[in-house]
């Protein structure tokens, strides 16, 4: 699957000027929603990602993922994987478990994603997680930004990546794009204006 042309057809691989969640701007930006937008579509992506994680022989009970970015994909994958879905919101300095949901000592749980930057919403899931009794046994996303090493890929992961890396991260691909400070941003220069399109916009 070429996952690049699935973001493609969805127009969810976007072109221009964008701000970046963590401050930093970028001519290219993934909108996962797109992607996800349509379930069977959604269903193939999160198949294909199931399969990297059964063959790797993870086993897992339970997929949970921070909302709200990472909520459908948790979910798909978790349907994939045929085991429940649960997910984590944000609190002031971290993530919780609400909702009634329950942790049991010891459950096997990956965190999954949309897409995995530096790792940091995915840590700050994991953290709540343990704090419950809860083992992570991987990290998932459907895109990687290439910070952070994936299983399979040949790059190292970057001094930016927060993910532990003592547990594997399984994506589908690599989408590595040049980011600038906004102090150094060539498209600044030419008095172009950074925009954001995720879902705070």
């Amino acid at each position: 699957m070429n996952i690049e042309q699935v973001y493609k057809d969805a127009n969810a691989l976007l072109d221009g000027h964008f701000l970046l969640a963590s401050g930093n701007h970028s001519r290219r930006y993934l909108q996962s929603a797109k992607v996800l937008e349509y379930p069977k579509k959604a269903a193939l992506l999160t198949d294909a990602l199931a399969t990297l994680i059964k063959d790797a022989g993870i086993e897992v009970d339970t997929v949970c993922a921070p909302a709200l970015g990472g909520v459908l994909a948790g979910y798909e994958l978790a349907r994939s994987l045929d085991v429940r879905s649960i997910f984590v919101e944000k609190k002031e300095g971290g993530m919780e478990l609400r909702r009634g949901f329950e942790i049991k000592p010891g459950e096997r749980i990956i965190i999954c994603e949309d897409i995995i930057t530096t790792g940091g919403s995915a840590l700050k899931a994991a953290k709540a997680i343990e704090a419950l009794g809860g083992k992570v046994v991987a990290f998932a996303s459907l895109a990687n930004r290439g910070i952070c090493k994936r299983v399979g890929a040949n790059n190292e992961a970057k001094p930016e990546c927060k993910l532990p890396n003592n547990i594997p991260l399984f994506s589908l691909a690599d989408f590595t794009f040049e980011m600038y400070s906004p102090d150094e941003c060539p498209m600044c220069k030419e008095g172009s204006i950074a925009i954001k399109p995720g879902s705070k916009n």
